[in-house]
């Protein structure tokens, strides 16, 4: 085998510009194929981060009735469904999938939320001590909400870095009050997430630089929720999944044992997750639909580049029929010369896979710059294209390789 390699290479070099022509075929439609492959698998994780977030494993659960999310700000406290407590909670992170879970209550676009004259207009929560490491929230500037100001129902609060740039007027938010409703809530504390596409942020002072309108967010502690509104509500849920992938699992089993445990039998009201995953799957179906369209026509080079190699190998055995004829006539059985031939089909095509995969790569990386694209290399597709071209000498060698083995010896050292 190692002779038979050894060969075609020498053969392969001694037809440089004709090898070089004969593997042109290949290395297009191997360059095709990769490039293609490179975007489409590029255009996936940038779909699938622009609908969840780079290392985002956060599911919503929330509170459903006839398939529509159920808005208590605007609809009313539902009388079937409980208050999740505590323990429950502490249950929901045992579920499969599930690494840690939050509760928290939402107004969006709150009204009766003022900083003196100033109206708020951005999203209130009602938030548990574990809100931020679910969302990954730190806090830039104060404190967190600490296990005092649960237990005495303090009436503190942390702003989002929109709303202390926009509310407070280039103030320090820090020590300032908020009305919520009747009563007024003390800020405490700047947060803000640590991934996130907004303006870098790196002193207190950008945070009075960094105008825009009042929207934002402010956080209360969860407990505090009915001096504020003067009642109680059912929970949503966030949920923070052991991984991407396991986001729909954690989702679903969230909702399922909520739907379970906190609505009477025969509601219409039920829970339910935001699948953000199946989302971004389908998609990424909808993409890959149109790609592998793409892919059958770079394959079609190859299927040209394979017909190349057939009659270039037959051009080879005409060329050398003495020398087979004298390889036969010492003894040479039919298997060596079969087995020469077809390696010497199968490295001429490997060689074209390997400089068609770098190609592939490179062409990828060229398109991703010009296009304002992603490229993602597949090491799998790289390795299959090498091993569906060396097949591809095999196949369309094995012609001229089974006609080179036949020959007969006399009839071989007598031709011209």
């Amino acid at each position: 085998m190692i002779e038979n390699i050894s060969l075609a290479f020498q053969g392969i070099w001694a037809h440089k510009m004709r090898s070089f022509l004969t593997m042109l075929g290949i290395i297009i439609g191997i360059a095709s194929i990769i490039s293609i492959v490179s975007t489409i698998k590029g255009t996936n994780e940038e779909i699938k981060e622009s609908l969840i977030g780079a290392g985002n494993n956060v599911v919503q659960v929330y509170l459903s009735r006839d398939k529509a999310e159920y808005e208590m700000q605007y609809q009313g406290i539902p009388s079937d469904v409980a208050v999740i407590s505590e323990r429950t909670r502490k249950r929901l992170e045992s579920l499969e999938g599930v690494k840690e879970v939050s509760l928290y209550r939402k107004r969006a676009y709150s009204e009766n939320v003022y900083y003196g004259n100033t109206a708020f207009n951005g999203n209130l929560y009602g938030i548990d001590s574990h809100y931020f490491s679910v969302n990954d929230y730190q806090i830039n500037y104060g404190r967190a909400f600490s296990e005092y100001d649960a237990r005495i129902s303090h009436k503190c609060c942390i702003v989002d870095a929109d709303t202390a740039s926009s509310l407070f007027g280039g103030k320090n938010p820090i020590g300032q009050t908020i009305e919520i409703g009747q009563d007024t809530f003390l800020v405490i504390g700047v947060a803000s997430k640590r991934n996130t596409t907004g303006p870098t942020i790196n002193s207190l002072d950008d945070y009075y630089t960094y105008g825009g309108s009042t929207s934002g967010e402010i956080f209360i502690p969860i407990d505090t929720w009915p001096i504020a509104f003067q009642y109680d509500e059912p929970q949503s849920v966030i949920v923070r999944a052991e991984s991407t992938d396991m986001m729909t699992v954690a989702g679903n089993n969230v909702a399922n044992a909520l739907t379970n445990s906190q609505i009477v039998s025969g509601s219409k009201f039920k829970y339910e997750s935001q699948d953000l995953l199946k989302k971004a799957s389908d998609m990424q179906k909808l993409s890959n639909a149109t790609n592998r369209q793409l892919i059958w026509i770079a394959g079609i080079s190859l299927l040209v580049g394979g017909i190349g190699v057939m009659n270039i190998m037959l051009v080879s055995v005409t060329e050398r029929t003495k020398e087979i004829g004298l390889k036969k006539a010492i003894g040479a059985k039919r298997r060596r010369i079969l087995a020469q031939f077809l390696t010497e089909a199968a490295a001429l095509t490997s060689l074209g896979g390997v400089i068609g995969v770098v190609s592939g790569i490179v062409m990828s990386k060229v398109l991703a710059n010009v296009m304002e694209t992603r490229s993602a290399i597949s090491v799998p597709a790289c390795i299959i294209a090498v091993g569906f071209s060396m097949f591809i000498g095999i196949v369309f060698g094995l012609l001229p390789a089974v006609k080179a083995s036949k020959l007969n010896p006399i009839d071989a050292l007598r031709s011209e």
